[in-house]
């Protein structure tokens, strides 16, 4: 048994299988190690491997990322195809709220212009300022869009624009004005397209038949007979470099409203032609040289403001009208020739002798739609709209949002103040006549405008709590927390600052103001219509009643008496500048608000003593009473059963308050006989009474001590008198 074993050459310990077991697997040979087969091991990646492994892998994604991008940006870019298929041109016909036609104008969408046929100057002015290397780029210029992204970097804000020309045709063609990285996007894709599908030359020649020239002139052949008279064959350089500086801003530059700005920027666009080469020196000097004749247009007269305001708007919603199309405006005729008939009055009468050289109107329904907008005396001699654009100081017309913050703090129009000196700093704020009253409610302060009250209040609550209730109200422009806050220092449009009064007329609801409400063809489609946004209450019911309350006061016995309105309550308030550069008078009467400002456009050329009270108080008189004609009164929210104060509502007295006249057209005589002046920074009115007596001058106490007292005062005292 043992040699057969030992024959068969199986292990006898376990019968000759692996284990002991006799049914195992056979034995597998081992392989040899790897240290002794000399076989090579594998290599890894290594660094460079490895980096291109994954470079490649975030090259995947990002062009997935890509991808996606692009589906989102170009899901609803507009079919450019029938671009060069527009041969007819329609037109733009703007109603007002009653289907009257205000006014007819082209529309954004001629054909092309033949480039062969204008001087080579022309279109050469164009590029030489908007867009030099446009035979040279794709669409887009990386270096011009870096730049003006460092430029707008440093500076905070946009001051610098990286658009090229076929940009620019992209986002006037297909997009709208939106601020947003899609609408940046897609005209960066359009501009792409349109490089592919055009030659430059086809680009060029469209967008000089689409470009916006101001004054409602879309294209080049549109602007030079709007300007000159002529056709653009026959332009000179000078008119030429001109036009083509209007492109920045048509409105900023635009001949009629400022001939001055507009001969200084085609300047800069001579200078710029001759360093490229476009004109010699002695074609740059010539046209230097010529004079520069513009032809006065009365399109649209003074409503031409407010067409020029929305067009810009009106044009990007409309893109490529298939016929002509209507624009439903909020624009009432009869209250802008109102309008235009009382600034033209008051002007033409008193205008010379109280050195007025110019003025606004505005006017709001109560939801923020404009009625009227005469934005100058005379739409023929300038263009520039002083609604929408003039920034000036409001003066006293900016009290309400220091005392709506104060009454939301818990003050009513019967808390009692003292009329002191103070001092916020070094500063140390007067009233119109130096003098001080002592005690008096915040409701006859307010009707009286006085100073020192108003900036007290401004330091109570806190300067930013003030602008916090300004821009809850409107105010967009900026507000700097300064001293000087609560007397209106900072500048503001008379277009914001009279929208922020709606609210005291509508219910305390803040409203945006808006021009149109619907675009629709002839044939009656719809193309766009505006969908009133929810109501956002700025003004809490309680200090929206005190706040009427005394704004009422401010015209029923206060400083704006001149704009009573013989059938209906009125609120408002004046505003006159310290300087008497700037008048203001913000009125409304329920559902209804208007703004009037007077003064000049040189801020050296000062008014003659003219106050909130007068010239803007008669004018707004003088809009309202035709206007509010066949209107059916409406009154607005004030307090339900408030407690009469005899000291707050009765005339002034010379025991409380030194009257003086408004401007010198209605100048009260002191005791001697002799006129009293109007004083800076606050407005009253004229009354036959004697001038108050010499009083000793009050101690001078720092506001911090005036709030810690007003702080610690028990909440009983600010109540309505008993």
């Amino acid at each position: 048994m043992a040699g057969r074993g030992a024959g068969n050459g199986r292990n006898s310990n376990g019968g000759g299988r692996r284990g002991g077991y006799p049914d195992g697997p056979p034995l597998r040979r081992r392989g040899p190690s790897r240290a002794n087969s000399g076989a090579r091991p594998r290599k890894g990646r290594g660094f460079f491997g490895t980096l291109f492994y994954w470079g490649a892998v975030m090259v995947l994604w990002m062009g997935v990322f890509a991808v996606g991008v692009f589906i989102w940006v170009a899901s609803d870019l507009p079919d450019p195809e029938a671009l060069w298929k527009k041969t007819d041109r329609p037109s733009i016909t703007y109603v007002d709220i009653r289907g009257n036609v205000v006014d007819r104008r082209g529309a954004p969408d001629s054909p092309p212009i033949d480039l062969k046929s204008l001087p080579p100057y022309v279109p050469q002015a164009v590029l030489a300022i908007e867009d030099r290397k446009f035979y040279r780029h794709w669409g887009f210029d990386f270096e011009g869009l870096a730049r003006a992204f460092y430029v707008n970097a440093r500076a905070g804000r946009v001051v610098q624009g990286g658009s090229t020309l076929t940009q620019q045709l992209a986002k006037n063609l297909f997009l709208s004005s939106e601020q947003s990285l899609k609408r940046k996007a897609q005209e960066l894709l359009l501009s792409v397209w349109l490089e592919s599908r055009f030659t430059k030359d086809e680009i060029l020649a469209l967008y000089l038949a689409r470009v916006y020239f101001g004054s409602g002139a879309y294209g080049i052949d549109e602007a030079a007979r709007r300007y000159f008279d002529k056709t653009p064959q026959n332009l000179t350089i000078s008119e030429a470099a001109l036009l083509a500086g209007l492109l920045k801003a048509p409105s900023r530059f635009n001949p009629v409203s400022s001939a001055q700005r507009a001969s200084d920027r085609a300047t800069v666009v001579l200078d710029v032609m001759e360093a490229q080469g476009v004109i010699t020196k002695a074609q740059r000097l010539q046209a230097v040289s010529q004079p520069l004749r513009f032809v006065p247009t009365s399109r649209g007269g003074g409503a031409a403001y407010f067409l020029d305001w929305i067009a810009e708007d009106v044009g990007s919603i409309v893109g490529e009208p298939e016929e002509d199309i209507i624009v439903e405006t909020t624009l009432d005729l009869t209250a802008q020739l109102n309008a235009e008939g009382a600034l033209a009055q008051e002007l033409g009468q008193n205008g010379k002798a109280m050195r007025m050289g110019q003025g606004a109107v505005i006017a709001f329904a109560g939801d923020g739609g404009v009625r009227a907008m005469v934005g100058g005396r005379n739409y023929q001699e300038s263009e520039f709209n002083r609604v929408t654009d003039a920034k000036r100081q409001p003066g006293s017309a900016f009290k309400p949002f220091v005392y709506l913050a104060a009454m939301e703090r818990g003050e009513t129009p019967y808390s009692v103040r003292v009329d002191a000196p103070i001092k916020v700093g070094e500063w140390a704020p007067q009233n119109y006549d130096g003098k001080f009253r002592g005690p008096m409610p915040l409701i006859s302060a307010f009707a009286r405008s006085i100073n020192t009250i108003a900036v007290g209040l401004g330091e109570e609550v806190g300067r930013d709590s003030v602008i916090r209730a300004a821009r809850r109200l409107g105010i967009r422009s900026r507000l700097d927390p300064q001293s000087t806050l609560a007397l209106g220092t900072e500048v503001l449009t008379p277009l914001e600052l009279t929208a922020a009064y709606v609210p005291f007329a509508n219910g305390g609801v803040a409203v945006s103001p808006y021009g149109f409400k619907r675009i629709r063809t002839r044939s009656g489609k719809i193309l766009w219509e505006r969908t009133p946004p929810a109501p956002r209450r700025a003004i809490e019911d309680g200090p929206l009643r005190n706040m009427n309350l005394m704004l009422a006061q401010v015209v029923s016995a206060g400083t704006a008496r001149a704009a009573q309105l013989p059938d209906r309550p009125v609120g408002g308030k004046t505003g006159t500048t310290s300087d008497y550069a700037d008048a203001w008078f913000i009125g409304f009467t329920g559902g209804y608000v208007a703004g009037v400002w007077v003064g000049n456009d040189d801020f050296t050329v000062k008014t003659n003593r003219v106050t909130g009270g007068s010239a803007p108080a008669r004018i707004w008189r003088a809009f309202m009473v035709p206007t509010m004609k066949g209107v059916a009164p409406r009154g607005f929210a004030l307090p339900l059963a408030p407690t009469p104060d005899p000291n707050a509502l009765a005339e002034p007295t010379d025991e409380n308050v030194e009257t003086l006249p408004v401007d010198p057209l209605d100048v009260t005589l002191g005791g001697d006989g002799s006129p009293v002046p109007p004083a800076p920074g606050s407005e009253a009115q004229p009354a036959a009474t004697a001038p108050t007596p010499a009083r000793t001058a009050p101690e001078t106490r720092s506001l911090d001590e005036i709030v810690k007292d007003v702080q610690a005062r028990p909440v009983e005292a600010s109540g309505p008198p008993r």
